[in-house]
């Protein structure tokens, strides 16, 4: 049985949502410094970063991103339109889009990357000491150990 959240479990909570944006607007600003928008950023990385068998379609980066599919359709429009990017059909479905980094996209993706595990390195901890946090929060809720 759940009981109801004390005010350490927001305290918790707020930390963590805290470290998190503090990281997350690192990441934008990031991506703007080097000529992207954030999302366009989130889209080259889901597409590097796409686990196997995963296939790179508009539909699957829609997904990673949790956006619909016509804004997955636009930020690739806007990757292709800067050269970040490349379309090209299926082999064996001729409908099917798949997209791939070009030698310029991959090129920017990996200075972000270089950022953005640079950061991690200084607000990782305090990142990871949030989310241990509320993780033992969680427990601590779940077994009803805390009083209020």
């Amino acid at each position: 049985m759940m009981r109801p959240p004390t005010f350490v479990d927001y305290q918790a909570l707020a930390e963590l949502r805290h470290q998190v944006r503090r990281f997350l607007r690192f990441s934008e600003q990031a991506a703007r410094n080097s000529g992207l928008e954030p999302r366009q950023h989130q889209l080259m990385l889901a597409l590097k970063g796409l686990p196997e068998p995963a296939r790179p379609t508009i539909r699957e980066l829609a997904e990673r991103l949790q956006i619909q599919h016509h804004s997955a359709v636009e930020l690739v429009n806007r990757l292709a339109a800067g050269g970040y990017v490349r379309r090209r059909r299926g082999n064996t479905d001729r409908r099917e889009v798949l997209v791939s980094l070009t030698v310029k996209g991959d090129r920017v993706l990996a200075e972000l990357s270089i950022d953005h595990w640079a950061e991690l390195r200084t607000q990782g901890p305090l990142l990871l000491k949030a989310l241990k946090k509320v993780m033992q929060s969680n427990n601590r809720s779940r077994s009803g150990k805390e009083k209020n």
